[in-house]
This record gives structure tokens, C-alpha cells and sequence, in this order.
């Protein structure tokens, strides 16, 4: 009680002593938090982004500590709120779109559809990975180029993932003649796709005869390899498909017309 009646305007030493707790409360609860969220993120996210998150809860808890001090030290809070309500929607005009690149960085953060080295496709930008920060994220295309994309249109755009699957497949479209044997190109095809060694087994490669066309038979041949490979494998196999159907006597068809002529009309006399 004697604390209590020590009075410096309108605040007692009390008011002061409580006011001293909440702040050493606030900032007790602020370590134990970053501590915390270091201890259940540190495997999930880069070091950077971590911090990033723990920064911003931990000057969350010490505004709301000293929000709740100024009271007890004889500041009403409702002033500067009203201040710093008009200064924030000031602010909050000027920097929306950062507020929303941050916040769509958070979730991207968390939700992790893309990482560093994926090949992905997010609006008319394909290419990779090359790095995911708070309010960006950069891609480096097929030709070298880099490209910045805000986190916004990232989180709010479709995302086509190349290799987020271990498989990914592909197929081609081969014409044999019509006198050639379907059967016999199928086997000569699997055999081809049974030699390579990046060629999966689960799921399996599929060759079947598609449709009767207006040059030839098309074969559809269906191919799983594995995403980081795909390309590679792709571009080789075709080749080997092709040379290996040829030795086997196998032809593919060239574009062909067949032209009827009517006959030459009577002459008039005969």
C-alpha cells in the first residue's frame, strides 16, 4: 500500500511496477515463441523465411505488451490508435500490393507447391526454380532468361509442376504402312522401350494401334520415364523407335493420292 500512494502525476509506483511485469512478461513470452517456432520449422523451411516468421510474431507479442503498458503509465492508447489508424490506411493504400506479395509468400511458405530447382509452368512463364523469397519469386526460362513474379501472381495463378511426380510421361504417333504388320511393329516398339534403361516399368509403357489413317496405320506409343529425365529420354527414343522399325523391314508411310480418270468420252461418228 505504501507503493501505491508514491504518486508521479497520475501514476503510482505500482502502476509502474506492473507496467515493467507485462513488458518482461511480454518479452519472456516473445522468446519462448521464436524458440519454439525455430524448434517445429527448422526441417520444413530455408533459414531465411524461418526468421523472417519469427520476427514477425515476436514484434506482434511486444506491440501488444506495450499497448497494454501504456495505460498503467497514464498514455491512453486510443489516441495514438486513432493516429496510427489513419496512418496506417495512408500507408495501407500505398503499399497494398506488398502486403499482398508478403501475405501470398507466407502461404506459398507453407503450403510449398513449388521449391528451388522445380521446372514449373505459373501463367505464360515456364522454366525453373531458381528462388522463393517473401515477395517474390524467381524463374529462370529454357533460353536463361530470369524472370521475377510477384508472390500475388504466383499464389493466385494456376501452377504446373513438371516434376512434383517421380514419373512423367510421354508419347509419340508412328505411321506404318498398310502393308506392314501392326503386330510386328508393336514387338519391334517394346523391345526398344525394354532396352533403355531410364524407360519405367511401373507405370508401363503402352504401344497400340490408334487409327486407320488416310496414309497409314498411327501407333501410339505412351512412355514413362522419370521427371528429372523425361526430356532427354524423349528426344532420344524416337530415333532409336524409328532405325529399329526400318531394320526390321518396317517402313514408315509417305503421303499418298490416289487420282481416278474417267473414261475418254465417245467421239461423235463412231
Amino acid at each position: 500500500m505504501i507503493f501505491s500512494q508514491v504518486v508521479y502525476g497520475d501514476v503510482t509506483v505500482l502502476n509502474i511496477l506492473v507496467a515493467v511485469l507485462i513488458f518482461l512478461v511480454g518479452i519472456i513470452l516473445s522468446k519462448l515463441l521464436a524458440l519454439n517456432l525455430r524448434r517445429s520449422f527448422r526441417e520444413k523451411l530455408s533459414r531465411e523465411h524461418l526468421e523472417l516468421i519469427v520476427k514477425v510474431v515476436s514484434y506482434t507479442v511486444i506491440i501488444i505488451a506495450v499497448l497494454l503498458v501504456l495505460p498503467q503509465v497514464g498514455v491512453e492508447p486510443s489516441g495514438l490508435m486513432v493516429a496510427g489508424g489513419i496512418a496506417g490506411i495512408a500507408i495501407g493504400f500505398a503499399s497494398q500490393g506488398i502486403v499482398g506479395n508478403l501475405l501470398a509468400g507466407l502461404f506459398l511458405i507453407f503450403e510449398r507447391p513449388i521449391k528451388i530447382g522445380d521446372i514449373v509452368n505459373i501463367g505464360d512463364v515456364i522454366g525453373f526454380v531458381e528462388d522463393i523469397r517473401v515477395i517474390s519469386t524467381t524463374i529462370r526460362t529454357f533460353e536463361g532468361l530470369y524472370v521475377r513474379i510477384p508472390n500475388e501472381k504466383v499464389f493466385n495463378d494456376s501452377i504446373t509442376n513438371f516434376v512434383a511426380n517421380q514419373a512423367r510421361r510421354f508419347e509419340y504417333t508412328v505411321g506404318i504402312r498398310y502393308q506392314d504388320s501392326a503386330e510386328k511393329a508393336i514387338e519391334i516398339i517394346n523391345s526398344v522401350l525394354d532396352q533403355h534403361p531410364l524407360v519405367l516399368v511401373n507405370p508401363p509403357a503402352h504401344a497400340f494401334v490408334d487409327e486407320l489413317g488416310d496414309d497409314g496405320v498411327n501407333i501410339i506409343i505412351r512412355i514413362w520415364a522419370p521427371s528429372t529425365e523425361w526430356y532427354g529420354v524423349k528426344t532420344e527414343l524416337l530415333w532409336k523407335i524409328k532405325c529399329a522399325l526400318e531394320e526390321g523391314g518396317i517402313e514408315i508411310p509417305f503421303p499418298q493420292r490416289v487420282l481416278w480418270f474417267a473414261e475418254k468420252p465417245p467421239q461423235e461418228g463412231n
